[in-house]
């Protein structure tokens, strides 16, 4: 406990002397927004990657794995492929010049002066602080239930002293200091994710017999898991089973896809000089997501083998039912001691490392895009009204984490993921690359997108309309489709993640508008594109 302690004390001296450090050089207001716009391209991928993957991919989605296996290893693939490849050449260098062209400091300012609309840039500017605190609440309670399981700290001021170390640094130093410990946390991160797998891989006589072990273990599969369509984890599911819906709707599609549109991501775009750096922070961005997310998903499934082979018991069995707790109980009892200060130092840095992004992005969406620009409030205080509106996403975050249920890291993450989606890619990727779209087709798409997600989400998406118990006030039925015939494809829309149905009208409304309504100026679209 001791060594554990000593180690914290280390760590936490480091990380305030960056946010000192970004402090000292934070004098303006694109120092504190946008980091200067002069990052280095290694700590831009390490930011980027630190801010993407936090304990919400490490805790929340690797306890994932440890229920459903293998088949989460598409969503590594889809981080690496659209989160890193995709975002970065075909979104990262276009945000980047038009963000300087249009002189804009957050992602619902691109939005608003791209379109000129002060709605767009203060809804999506309120859209953003409302519920990324939602999100921000999943990675505090992954980072609470590992030093809860480690250090034996209370569950509750756990919440309450990180967020405390986080609100000093976020507050102060703005987007540099967020960027200078980001990249300091991602490497801690990366190398202890690489002793993790091989650790692990080591106690089941390596990678064939440790998959085979897992192979030969599907009749322990539990039941409900298996009703609903689980075969194995590594087999995988049944296609078109509520289970395959699942995982391939909200886990793998939602998140996915969802990261192209998260103003905390597009933001580090925005922080680089040039297109030089981003396609070097490519190479780096990929490796580290690579080792964060493919690590954490076998990890999490193979803690069945090794469970099974010293306690006799599944990972959610030595978790009690809760699967957020699933790697936090892995690494306290099958992990060496050294590794497990270690690891917890790991993960700290990973849920600082995304919650003080996450932080700042909620905090400038209220304090310039809503407050400033939306309400005109004046600017001569901007950094002030910002850091107001930091402290209100931190004491909103805090609230959340208190007040959700276990076994939500995944499930908040993949539905503000997908939120992001299909309220803002339809009109972030055409208004970067189609001339045609509108102003009231932007509205429309942004508007729309936002309200169908959220009716999927009361009214039909299974887990949260239970949740809520709004449709069952209204209609008297947990969801509309829940008295149609069982495995029809009206039963199964309740598996069905709402951004399969909000993304594509989303997208039709961009483009059938935009068929239909007036045309932008030549010289305002001139002025966008005067950086290509």
């Amino acid at each position: 406990m001791l060594g554990k302690m000593i180690t914290i004390v280390v760590y936490l001296g480091v990380i305030f002397y960056l946010g000192y450090k970004g402090w000292k050089e934070t004098k303006k207001a694109p120092d504190y927004l946008l980091a200067g716009r002069e990052m280095n391209p290694l700590v831009m991928a390490f930011s980027y990657g630190a801010t993407f993957i936090s304990t919400s991919a490490i805790i929340g989605f690797a306890g994932a794995a440890g229920m459903f296996g293998f088949p989460l290893l598409w969503l590594t693939f889809a981080n690496i492929f659209v989160g890193v490849f995709l975002a970065m050449i075909f979104f990262g260098k276009r945000t980047r010049r038009m963000g300087l062209a249009l002189n804009s400091l957050t992602f619902p300012e691109l939005l608003g002066r791209r379109y000129e609309s002060r709605f767009i840039q203060g809804f999506s500017g309120m859209i953003i602080f409302v519920f990324i605190p939602f999100y921000s609440a999943a990675v505090l309670i992954g980072i609470s239930r590992m030093i809860e399981v480690s250090l034996h700290i209370p569950y509750n001021l756990t919440l309450v002293v990180v967020t405390l170390i986080l609100a000093v640094y976020v507050i102060t130093g703005g987007l540099k200091a967020v960027m200078y410990t980001d990249a300091f946390q991602g490497f801690i991160m990366a190398l202890m994710m690489v002793i993790l797998l091989l650790h692990t891989y080591s106690l089941l006589g390596g990678v064939i017999p440790a998959h085979q072990a897992l192979t030969d273990m599907a009749h322990l599969m539990p039941q409900e898991l298996q009703k609903g369509g689980m075969e194995g984890w590594t087999q995988g599911t049944k296609f078109g089973s509520p289970l395959w819906l699942t995982i391939y709707t909200t886990i793998v599609y939602g998140v996915g896809i969802g990261v192209l549109a998260q103003p905390q991501l597009v933001i580090r775009f925005m922080t680089v000089s040039s297109d030089r750096e981003l396609n070097r922070a490519i190479l780096y961005g990929g490796i580290f997501i690579l080792l964060m997310t493919g690590v954490a998903y076998i990890v999490g499934s193979l803690s069945n083998a090794v469970f099974h082979q010293m306690f006799d018991k599944i990972s959610i069995q030595m978790a009690n039912g809760n699967i957020d707790k699933i790697m936090p109980v892995y690494i306290e009892k099958i992990m060496p001691s050294w590794f497990s200060a270690l690891f917890l130092l790991a993960m700290f840095a990973a849920a600082m490392s995304t919650l003080s992004s996450q932080y700042h992005t909620g905090g400038t969406s209220l304090g310039r895009d809503f407050c400033e620009q939306s309400l005109r409030a004046s600017r001569e205080g901007s950094i002030t009204t910002t850091r107001v509106g930091v402290c209100a996403a931190i004491l909103a975050t805090l609230l959340w984490a208190w007040c959700l249920p276990t076994s939500i890291i995944a499930r908040a993450t993949a539905f503000f993921f997908g939120l992001c989606a299909a309220s803002f890619l339809p009109i972030y990727l055409f208004g970067l690359y189609w001339r045609g779209i509108t102003k009231a087709a932007a509205i429309a798409s942004l508007t729309g997108g936002f309200v169908v997600s959220m009716f999927w989400l009361v009214f039909v998406h299974k887990k949260e309309a239970e949740a809520l118990g709004i449709c069952k006030a209204v209609f008297g039925k947990t969801t509309l489709t829940a008295g149609m015939a069982k495995g029809s494809w009206l039963w199964l829309l309740q598996w069905v993640d709402p951004n399969v149905v909000a993304l594509p009208i989303s997208l039709v409304l961009a483009v059938v508008i935009s068929l239909v309504s007036k045309k932008y100026d030549q010289n305002h679209l001139d002025y966008c594109w005067s950086n290509f």
